[in-house]
């Protein structure tokens, strides 16, 4: 069996390395420590400055998303916090006992391999056969059970990617590009589905995304990241700061108030409307553009 997921950026340490240890257990209580932390973190490959002096904490129950250009450092950043990536300085500290969920941007199953959405996610976790039929219900893909994994939307491979990630029965979840492949009505779902996880199970989200207005109503605080933090906090307040500004254009602000509306309704898959209507500027339909 032959499954790879993607990788951006490269895993070679640097020798110039000021930090040995990338990934350490906190010593103090689980109530009050964060479930990660990450401090003065530096990385470089070769002579190219990928991360500066970067700071954050991931708490129990709160969705953090780190938003940027293409090559800004998020996925390094991403798998420095994992434990997978040396910094060159600095340190990442996890919570004693931390149990991490990770959903990389893509995977790749061999063509030739028959395995279905069901046999895939027990090699996540096949010791707890109940908790597969809840995360299939939960996230609204029980009907792919049994399907082949090769044949399945990519929409729907995000959700099976998610519940691989939920089957680890996390503390923190950590979503590279969670929306990949999938259309606009059905990444408003997606991220409704992932702010109702955190709500129920009260994990950490650390949440990798290239634009605030796909993750604006889902998140709790922003990092906008280019190598180093450009500006960050609540998302409303990112979208008017002069670095997210001058990084993506005004016009970028204007589009996150399509995502300030409330819904009485839910999306399927594939993104069609399932019910209920519209509250908010529009009358009919859904605009999710």
């Amino acid at each position: 069996m032959e499954l790879h997921s993607s990788d951006q950026g490269s895993d070679k340490s640097s020798d110039k390395s000021s930090v040995r240890s990338s990934a350490h257990p906190a010593k103090d209580t689980p109530g009050n420590t964060p479930l990660l932390s990450a401090k003065s973190i530096h990385k470089n490959f070769g002579d190219r400055k990928i991360l500066e002096d970067i700071n954050l904490t991931v708490e129990p129950g709160q969705i953090l998303t780190l938003i940027g250009p293409n090559g800004a450092g998020k996925t390094t950043l991403v798998r420095i916090a994992l434990g997978l990536l040396e910094p060159d300085g600095g340190s990442i500290t996890h919570r004693e006992g931390l149990r991490i969920g990770y959903m990389p941007q893509k995977i790749h199953v061999e063509p030739t391999l028959p395995i279905t959405v069901s046999r895939f996610l027990q090699l996540a976790n096949n010791r707890n056969p109940s908790l597969l039929g809840e995360t299939l219900d939960l996230l609204r893909i029980s009907h792919l059970s049994q399907h082949q994994i090769n044949a399945i939307s990519g929409g729907e491979l995000q959700r099976v990617l998610l519940a691989r990630a939920l089957l680890r029965e996390p503390h923190l979840l950590v979503l590279d590009e969670p929306a990949q492949g999938v259309d606009l009505a059905g990444q408003a779902e997606l991220y409704e589905l992932i702010g109702e996880i955190r709500s129920k199970q009260n994990c950490g989200v650390l949440m990798i995304s290239h634009d605030l207005h796909l993750v604006m109503s889902a998140t709790d605080e922003v990092i906008c990241l280019n190598h180093h933090i450009c500006c960050h906090g609540k998302p409303e307040h990112v979208s008017n700061d002069p670095a997210y500004l001058a990084l993506f254009g005004a016009s970028a602000a204007q589009n996150l108030a399509v995502y300030t509306h409330h819904h009485n309704h839910e999306h399927d898959i594939g993104g069609d409307i399932i019910g209920g209507g519209f509250i908010g500027e529009k009358e009919q339909g859904c605009d999710h553009d």
